[in-house]
């Protein structure tokens, strides 16, 4: 089947989806975004969560046809042409990023929340990032850049 969504804000058509295909699959390996990465296929770890019409959701789990007509926004579309989001250049600043798995999914979380608690607290993100699972190292310099990156929004006018 064809399926027409929109990703990253450019109108998208994924040719030959099959039905149980997923939606991290079909971002990946159709449309060419490998920034959602395949880790657990069972929603347990979070490596592939994208917006899907705004809400984050682990699009191993989202059914690639479940996205047609809607609205997809990827790590990918974080950045502008030119800039890394402030989420991402906060988690470069802060050393966040170890083998680079788990961060898109990440991103993708503490982006969500700061937008919806722009001063979060420890156990605001401990929460917020309680689906997504680093298997590197512990939290602390993830903990740093969600907080870096709260701060850095709060300083533009």
């Amino acid at each position: 089947m064809r399926v027409t969504t929109t990703v990253n804000g450019q109108r998208v058509e994924l040719d030959d989806v099959w039905e149980g295909e997923s939606l991290m699959y079909a971002l990946r390996e159709r449309a060419g975004l490998p920034g959602s990465k395949n880790a657990c296929e069972q929603g347990e770890c979070g490596s592939c969560t994208v917006y899907l019409d705004g809400v984050p959701v682990c699009s191993c789990l989202v059914a690639a046809g479940q996205s047609e007509g809607r609205d997809i926004t990827t790590v990918e579309g974080l950045a502008s042409k030119t800039d890394l989001h402030g989420v991402q250049q906060a988690f470069l600043d802060a050393g966040a990023v170890q083998c680079g798995f788990c961060t898109p999914g990440l991103l993708i979380a503490a982006h969500d929340l700061i937008a919806r608690v722009p001063e979060p607290s420890d156990p605001d993100i401990r929460e917020a990032l309680a689906g997504n699972l680093c298997r590197c190292t512990g939290y602390e310099k993830i903990m740093d850049a969600v907080h870096l990156a709260a701060d850095r929004a709060g300083a533009r006018p």
